[in-house]
């Protein structure tokens, strides 16, 4: 009887308690540039290919051709000074998601770069592209 009244207690408690919350898709953005600048900041091309959404794949389709492009056009996200995130903007109920980065360069250059973020098919968040933009100051998105 006293396992019967445990079990009661477990179900109630399971239908009032809240509902799991789905992951932030602002959150998961930033948490995925984090990581890739991470990886560029370690010279880790796998991992930092590994944040590419399928489309920069197949223009890069290895790491290493993938990594050089970084370090020749994106220099100030392949090694920032500093760098902070700006606003952000999530679409289509998180399905794509626009993060600005302001970044001042290690030649104390000042950058924004706008990423573009997408979930996949399995649910996980992958950088589409990155638009960056020379001594701007953050205009929103």
């Amino acid at each position: 009887m006293r396992a019967l009244s445990l079990a009661a207690a477990l179900c109630i408690t399971l239908a009032f308690a809240p509902p799991a919350r789905a992951e932030d898709p602002v959150q998961s953005a930033q948490t995925l540039i984090q990581q890739q600048i991470e990886a560029f900041l370690h010279n880790d091309a796998a991992s930092a290919y590994s944040f590419a959404a399928p489309g920069i794949k197949a223009l890069f389709p290895d790491k290493d051709t993938f990594f050089a492009m970084v370090k020749k056009s994106y220099q100030p996200v392949y090694h920032p000074g500093n760098y902070a995130f700006g606003k952000s903007r999530a679409i289509d109920n998180g399905a794509v998601v626009y993060q600005e980065v302001l970044i001042t360069g290690t030649d104390d250059k000042d950058w924004t770069a706008i990423y573009q973020i997408t979930r996949q098919p399995d649910g996980s968040y992958k950088i589409n592209g990155v638009q960056i933009l020379p001594n701007t100051t953050s205009q929103g998105i």
